[in-house]
């Protein structure tokens, strides 16, 4: 018998999401009874808004959404993701600049596919959400990665991707507010990289999913504002890409609606992609997206003031174990702090070198779950999501407390 022609090389090579791995982990050891925190996942522990789900509900007696729709996504949805894109983003597009997926990750492994070739290099400021470099991996490119640490508020300079840029360079991705590390670019940076883009001719994938997800810094009353780059230079609109989705600002995550902005050219030949991967997104989480972006907006901002509780909560009680180090985010809702302090000590007989093996103490000891900084970058940092009820989270850090108390 001849042996079986061997799996796919280029999907062997990709790791398994080191946030959702971490979280099922999570979800598997309370299944069996233990009472882990996990801050693993970026995810609202909120209700999606009612009077989304009633439009949902009503786009079910609906028979037309039952059927195919256009790919690139229904009409009205792309006009009001046309309104929200020049109202939060600054930038004026036509409906047919926006392609609607199947949630954000969609749109990022799409983007990808449509500037990279076999060989290109993608600058990928770092810490980074553990998919863009799968994703550059998907479409032959390589991914760079560009550090800037706790030092600098983990935000990389104009400085540090001139010299990461190659003759083999055609993009750079700029993600403010940042996953993991919850950083915001002044309008100041986001200029600055914007118009280093523009002069190198090199692509801009930017995700904009957190960008409603913003806080005031210490002694402000107004929240910052993440300034759109295309915004901050409106040259860089022709050789940008934004993602986006309704996940995070309405606590959607399982309703998979996302989508993608970009030049004409671009966006038509991601269009003839995804009318072959995956043609519409379902239609009834379509309708729920129009509601969500054309409707009230103040369950939102709820939200959003209790992720900025939270977030001053996490930020306090962290800073208080000794070896820890806590910049202070200023969007999304994620912590992320430099351990560096606690690696090479003895922790109830163990001595951790790496924050994949403290991770691992953390949840054998103090029943809670953590992602190491070996999922966004080098090791050294946890990253503590706190999307989770208050009173879960401060339950969570008084355990790591009292565990690096002893």
């Amino acid at each position: 018998m001849t042996e079986r022609a061997p799996l796919s090389r280029k999907l062997s090579a990709i790791a398994e999401s080191a946030t959702l791995k971490v979280d099922a982990k999570a979800k598997a050891l309370q299944a069996a009874g233990r009472p882990v925190i996990s801050y693993a996942a970026g995810e609202p522990d909120f209700p999606t808004p009612q009077f989304i789900v009633d439009a949902a509900a009503e786009a079910l007696r609906n028979p037309a959404n039952f059927r195919y729709t256009p790919a690139a996504g229904l009409p009205a949805l792309r006009e009001a993701i046309a309104a929200k894109t020049l109202r939060d983003s600054g930038l004026e597009v036509d409906p047919s600049q926006i392609i609607v997926t199947n949630g954000g990750k969609q749109a990022v492994y799409q983007a990808f596919q449509t500037v990279v070739n076999p060989g290109d290099e993608v600058l990928l400021p770092a810490p980074y959400w553990t998919t863009y470099p799968e994703a550059i991996r998907l479409a032959d490119g390589i991914p760079v990665d560009v550090f800037a640490g706790a030092d600098q508020d983990y935000k990389v300079t104009v400085e540090q991707l001139e010299a990461a840029r190659t003759d083999r360079t055609v993009a750079v991705v700029f993600v403010s507010p940042s996953n993991p590390t919850g950083a915001v670019y002044t309008p100041e940076e986001t200029r600055a990289i914007g118009e280093w883009a523009v002069e190198h001719g090199v692509w801009i994938i930017t995700d904009e999913i957190y960008q409603n997800l913003v806080y005031a810094p210490d002694g402000a009353d107004a929240p910052v504002k993440a300034v759109s780059i295309v915004e901050a230079v409106p040259d860089a609109a022709a050789q940008t890409i934004l993602v986006n989705g309704v996940a995070k600002t309405y606590a959607m995550t399982g309703w998979r609606l996302g989508w993608m902005v970009g030049p004409a050219d671009a966006i038509k030949i991601a269009g003839n992609l995804q009318s072959h991967l995956c043609s519409n997104v379902n239609n009834i989480a379509q309708r729920a997206a129009i509601a969500a972006l054309s409707g009230p907006q103040d369950e939102a901002e709820q939200m959003r003031q209790a992720f900025d509780r939270r977030r001053r909560t996490i930020v306090s009680e962290l800073s208080k174990i000794d070896g820890v180090t806590v910049p202070t985010p200023l969007g999304a809702f994620y912590a992320y702090p430099d351990v560096r302090g606690l690696l090479g000590r003895e922790w109830r007989g163990k001595t951790p070198t790496t924050t994949l093996e403290l991770a691992d103490l953390i949840l054998e000891e103090a029943e809670v779950a953590v992602v190491p900084g070996e999922a966004f970058g080098p090791s050294g940092y946890l990253r503590l999501s706190y999307a989770l009820g208050d009173e879960a989270l401060r339950e969570g850090v008084q355990r790591l407390q009292r565990l690096f108390a002893s």
